[in-house]
């Protein structure tokens, strides 16, 4: 899938590995200029490395304070990107209070807080789009993910009410919601058997999704072929959400 992006300056958080670093490769590769938001430096240095003209950022977004400095300049901004996320699986007994709270501060508030500041702009200029990446953890129960799950579904609920103040303002806001992804880390975990083959008898396509795929739905939904589409949470699950609770071969 081909995108024009030339004049555009894109935002994306989560930006060092996995899909945020794929979004980032794409859009540089589509003509954006990209500012990528990571926690990590050496992912910074790495990407940078790859793609020369990325604009790096290194912040905490745990940190309200110091993600608002460090983005207060960023300038104007036409799309943004909300991809930043933590995951820490524990059962149900076995969370703490900081499973909790870095949780909800990466993945909930933090979209709140970089969307603040990057959306005034989109406003002022009555225009702009935004993705918040999410799950289908947001709609579906999947056993020692209760923090992880409770998280996107507070990201989808944001994102409705998002697309519905920030659309008066020619503003779009949309959610992706991917399966299982095969990032390195996706593919490390999922690739046990005993974790995998369970969650893969449930995606009626019988796969999971590649980075690309779900690099290509963000970028539909921050182009201008996605104009009329705001406040949607678009499954990229090959059917799992849909599926019955095991496919039959």
């Amino acid at each position: 899938m081909e995108f024009n992006f030339e004049g555009k300056t894109v935002l994306v958080t989560g930006a060092g590995q996995g899909i945020g670093k794929g979004i980032c490769m794409k859009l540089a590769k589509c003509g954006a200029q990209v500012i990528a938001v990571s926690n990590l430096t050496s992912q910074l240095d790495d990407l940078k490395a790859e793609v020369p003209s990325i604009r790096p950022i290194q912040v905490d977004l745990d940190n309200w304070n110091e993600t608002r400095e460090k983005l207060k300049d960023v300038g104007p901004v036409d799309g943004l990107v909300n991809n930043a996320g933590v995951a820490f699986i524990n059962s149900f007994f076995d969370i703490t209070e900081n499973d909790f709270d870095r949780s909800f501060n990466v993945n909930v508030k933090a979209v709140i807080n970089v969307s603040q500041m990057v959306a005034k702009g989109m406003v002022e200029r009555k225009k702009g789009a935004i993705v918040n990446v999410s799950s289908q953890s947001s709609m579906k129960g999947h056993e020692d993910h209760t923090v992880y799950c409770g998280t996107k579904a507070a990201v989808d609920g944001v994102t409705r009410v998002m697309a519905l103040e920030l659309g008066k303002h020619n503003v779009r806001v949309n959610c992706v919601n991917p399966t299982v992804v095969l990032t390195p880390m996706g593919r490390n975990w999922w690739g046990e058997p005993s974790r995998g083959e369970p969650m893969l008898s449930r995606i009626p396509l019988g796969r999971f999704a590649e980075v690309e795929e779900v690099v290509n739905t963000i970028l539909f939904l921050l182009s201008d072929s996605a104009s009329m589409i705001n406040g949607v949470t678009l499954l990229v699950d090959g059917g799992h959400v849909a599926a019955p609770h095991r496919c039959t071969k």
